[in-house]
């Protein structure tokens, strides 16, 4: 006996919910800390075929140079192997799944919600870069 699939529910816009949805955090090293646990931004991923849009970054404001490493490791695309890649690797640059906020109507708004959260909380927590 099979267990019947039930139907995929949407978001308001009509969208396939956020089961498709992945959502990581980029970070880069904080010399206060000597780790790499700085966010930069947060990338988001949509695994659906024919999602628009299929990949959106957000960046943390006033980081650029700090960012950088990740501008140029994102410019080379990113794809669920490249990722799974960047997750493996132990370097200046780390990469941490997260999860979708509650309330994301998109893609786009999810990648907002947790930077956000990111830029209300963790952020002000971490020590200054310049106090290394």
């Amino acid at each position: 006996m099979s267990t019947p699939t039930l139907p995929q529910p949407e978001t308001p816009a009509g969208r396939p919910a956020a089961n498709t949805w992945r959502l990581w955090i980029l970070m880069v090293w904080h010399p206060a800390v000597g780790m790499a646990v700085d966010p930069v931004a947060v990338l988001a991923l949509d695994t659906a075929e024919g999602a628009d849009p299929a990949q959106h970054t957000v960046w943390v404001p006033l980081v650029y140079d700090e960012a950088n490493p990740w501008r140029e490791r994102l410019a080379e695309g990113v794809s669920p192997e490249r990722i799974a890649r960047w997750d493996s690797v132990a370097d200046v640059c780390q990469i941490a799944p997260a999860a979708i906020p509650e309330g994301a109507v998109d893609l786009r708004h999810a990648a907002e919600l947790l930077l956000d959260e990111l830029l209300g909380e963790v952020i002000p927590a971490l020590p200054s870069r310049a106090g290394a």
